[in-house]
């Protein structure tokens, strides 16, 4: 491996502050519009061809993103103006790796400070091996997201299958059972940032909940002396957790054994079988059966599910033999 240099960053790349495009002036087409978030509409102009890689300056801070194709930055965006001969790829990566919420100011409404970031002491390979890591990455990338939608394929086999079982091939003859007899909602822990720690056990918060799944790419650690205090709220493999409270209401993830240990935040519910129901029939009952059926509550300042609600919703109970032949196939699954 080649010696890599310490630069200042903005002898590597310069960051320039998007530009304003008000929703009235935007005509619909093909370029994306990058907010600190991401893509957030289209426009049939573009300001910066691509490749262009993107961060938020205002709003959303420390998610970067990469374009090889012509884009329009707003102005809550910083983006690579120059990349003064690295490689865009690279540098996207490289960008991920930088605290960039610590190059934000102190002022009512925080944002990035592009003259302090730029001030900032990196190190860099050459490009050849620039070009060679942003390789790697990029393959990885790839199998992750081809994972993902294996993974959701699965998942929609399994959900068929529980809707032609238990909803369309639905018996008279089965019970009806209230949550409450059947399995426990369990509340997470308020955890305080103080206790955080860089290392240990994982607190799975709801900002976590992504696309069905657990994006373990920014969480948080409690130490494990302290995870001890705490045994009620560690989680199991197949608990299903559901967010009840504030802007993700409704969100829901099983949790499998790649974010196992890990400690259940607020903000969520855990739904976890008695013993004689099935983890997986509860689990797809609930997302198919209650939450697509159910509307939302609310409260007096924001919506939130009550537990007591719940509780009393029913369940179709089929025959014991029918259930564990369902809970094996997901098994398998």
């Amino acid at each position: 491996m080649s010696e890599w240099k310490e630069y200042k960053l903005g002898d590597v790349l310069n960051l320039k502050r998007g530009y304003d495009l008000p929703s009235q002036n935007r005509s619909y087409g093909s370029i994306p519009i990058f907010s600190s978030s991401g893509i957030t509409d289209y426009h049939n102009t573009a300001m910066k061809d691509g490749p262009g890689v993107i961060t938020g300056r205002y709003g959303t801070i420390g998610k970067v993103f990469y374009t090889e194709n012509p884009y329009w930055p707003l102005n809550t965006t910083l983006y690579v103006q120059d990349f003064k001969g690295n490689y865009p790829k690279f540098i996207f990566y490289f960008l991920q790796g930088l605290d960039l919420e610590k190059y934000s100011d102190k002022s009512a409404v925080p944002g990035i400070n592009r003259n302090e970031l730029h001030k900032e002491f990196v190190k860099l390979p050459p490009l050849l091996e620039q070009q060679a890591i942003s390789s790697i990455l990029s393959n990885l990338d790839d199998k992750i997201d081809l994972l993902h939608h294996q993974n959701k394929t699965i998942e929609q086999l399994a959900e068929t299958l529980f809707r032609q079982w238990f909803i369309e091939e639905a018996e008279e003859k089965w019970q009806s059972k209230p949550l409450k007899e059947v399995c426990e909602i369990i509340n997470g822990f308020a955890f305080k940032s103080i206790d955080y720690r860089i290392e240990g056990k994982i607190i799975i918060r709801t900002m976590n909940f992504k696309n069905g799944f657990i994006d373990l790419s920014d969480v948080v650690f409690i130490s494990l002396e302290d995870a001890l205090n705490y045994q009620k709220y560690h989680l199991k493999r197949f608990d299903f957790l559901l967010v009840m409270v504030g802007a993700s209401i409704g969100k829901f993830v099983i949790v499998t054994s790649d974010v196992l240990p890990a400690l259940q935040n607020q903000n969520m519910w855990n739904f976890r079988t008695f013993g004689k129901l099935p983890q997986h029939y509860l689990n797809f009952a609930i997302r198919t059966i209650i939450i697509e059926n159910l509307n939302s509550a609310s409260g007096s300042a924001r919506e939130f599910f009550q537990k007591g609600q719940f509780y009393k919703l029913h369940l179709p109970i089929p025959e014991q033999n029918k259930l564990n032949t369902f809970n094996s196939i997901v098994e398998e699954y």
